[in-house]
């Protein structure tokens, strides 16, 4: 196992909870980036397979520990944007 790997996944991981929170209360697509949303999930998905491919250990569960907050975070995005087309018309 990598103890680095694993520690920059937490670091990364425990951005994403207030990250969320903030979408959520924000109820807007203002500030949000989808491309950059999407970027970092893919990013996820190749070190997904790279754990799966390669070197499968316990770190793969943090990668999907990862892909779920940013898919949440996605799927907020949509929600949003459907708010924002509401308030503008």
């Amino acid at each position: 196992m990598s103890f680095l790997e694993a520690g920059m996944l937490i670091c990364f991981g425990a951005a994403w909870p207030a990250n969320i929170l903030k979408s959520l209360k924000s109820r807007t697509t203002k500030g949000k980036s989808l491309p950059f949303l999407l970027i970092v999930m893919t990013g996820y998905v190749f070190g997904i397979l790279n754990k799966v491919i390669h070197t499968p250990d316990i770190v793969l569960v943090f990668y999907l520990i990862n892909f779920i907050m940013v898919a949440a975070d996605i799927a907020i995005w949509f929600r949003n944007r459907k708010l924002d087309g509401v308030r503008t018309g």
